[in-house]
Formats: structure tokens, sequence, C-alpha cells
């Protein structure tokens, strides 16, 4: 087998076992869950994997991967919104790639204490932050409300469009929303006067 078409297996593993821990849980996924849902035996599936721990694992370090892979896109831009911009499409495309990365993120959110985050999956949010210039550490901002306005947004969307079969043509849409939450105008695109509009 060529190495990339077993890194997109493996790809594929990881982001429906990623979905699976999201919806049930660490704990309530068993190993014959994650075959069934990659079309794989359990033997098969523990040939890649030889544990559910493994593959957890596995998970988290894909999830890092793909976290600094945002980071180190836009790590010579200067803050601003050719910075935000940029961001914004490698996140969406990530996002787009793997929404089951995106659903264990979202986990502790929508799942309350079933799936607390792990720190890899905090490392990740964090990365995601600092794409945009945010120290994760620092007190509540504007800007920080933006960002993580915008990231909610970017997730929601994503997984929306996966529900909808049609990722390619909301990609430029999720892109521009996102963009619009963290306060930049788009080219072309006039912003009400506030004061001069009528009640």
């Amino acid at each position: 087998m060529a190495p990339p078409f077993r890194q997109q297996i493996d790809e594929g593993i990881l982001d429906q076992a990623a979905a699976l821990f999201a919806r049930r849980g660490f704990t309530k996924t068993s190993v014959q869950d994650v075959a069934d849902a990659v079309g794989l035996s359990k033997a098969g599936l523990l040939h890649h994997y030889a544990s559910k721990e493994t593959l957890y694992r596995s998970v988290l370090t894909q999830a890092g991967v793909l976290g600094q892979r945002v980071l180190g896109s836009v790590g010579e831009l200067p803050p601003g919104p050719e910075r935000d911009r940029r961001a914004l499409e490698v996140l969406v495309d990530v996002a787009l790639a793997h929404p089951g990365m995106v659903a264990l993120l979202l986990a502790p959110i929508t799942q309350g204490d079933q799936n607390r985050q792990a720190p890899e999956l905090e490392a990740v949010g964090a990365a995601a932050l600092q794409a945009f210039g945010v120290d994760p550490g620092a007190p509540a901002s504007e800007r920080a409300i933006r960002v993580l306005g915008a990231l909610a947004a970017l997730a929601v969307l994503s997984l929306t469009a996966h529900q909808e079969d049609d990722t390619t043509r909301w990609r430029a849409s999720i892109i521009a929303t996102c963009f619009d939450a963290l306060g930049h105008s788009r080219p072309g695109v006039a912003l009400p006067d506030h004061h001069q509009v009528e009640a």
C-alpha cells in the first residue's frame, strides 16, 4: 500500500473515531463501533491500532498536528486582516476535511461532562486562538470574543455543510461569515452607518 493512500485511510479512521468519541464519549465507544463506522472488521481495525486507547491517543495526536498546521500557516504574517483571512482559509479547509475532529473539539460544550477536554485538545484550541494573535491565557477582550465567535461559527457551519453534503459550495460563505465576525469588512461591501439607519 502506498504511503499517501495509507495516510488517507488512517485519517479517515481517525476522523470517524473522533466523531464517535465526540458523540458517545471514550468509555461508551467500542472498537467494534469504530470498525463498523469505517467498514472494517474489529480485527482489521486492531491491525491499524492495537487498542481503543491507542486509537484515542492517535486521534489526539492527529488533532494536534492539524492545530499546528493552522498555526504554522500564518506564523510569518503580521497581525491584521491578511493573517485573519489566511487563518480562516486554513481552518475552514481543515474543518471541512475533518468533521469528526471538529465534533470532538466541540464535545465539551455540546455533551457536557461526558466529554471533558483532554489537554491535547485544549492545546488545539489554544493554537487556533494564537493563529489569530490571541493569547489564550490573557483576560477576555473584544478581540478574543470576536475570535471565539468566529471559531464557533466556523465549527457549526462546517458541520452543517457536511450534513448538507455541499462543502465545496459552502466554503467561501463560511470564510466570509467568519471574516465578518472578526470585524473586518469585505472589499466592495459597504457596511451600514448605524447612526443613519432609520427606525
